[in-house]
């Protein structure tokens, strides 16, 4: 018998995706406006790549657990998620 896939949290995955968005924005901003300095891109990007880790991650999470997570699980749901690297 097959086993049932667990349901996504698309809330809390959508609301992580949104966080990455809104970085890009402003990076794309500044760099329209022509005030990206390299500092800025080496740190802006990984809040991006940090929400968008959450989102594959935390996929499976229930939001009572996200909401009261730990800093551990904040460190490991921000990592990039081994299981999908090549």
């Amino acid at each position: 018998m097959a086993r049932a896939r667990k349901a996504m949290n698309l809330q809390i995955m959508a609301g992580n995706l949104d966080e990455a968005i809104e970085e890009l924005v402003r990076i794309r901003a500044k760099i329209s406006a022509g005030k990206l300095v390299e500092a800025e891109l080496q740190v802006n990007p990984c809040d991006a790549y940090h929400h968008l880790n959450f989102v594959w991650n935390i996929r499976h999470v229930s939001t009572d657990k996200y909401a009261h997570l730990t800093d551990a699980q904040f460190k490991r749901w921000g990592r990039y998620p081994s299981e999908i690297e090549d």
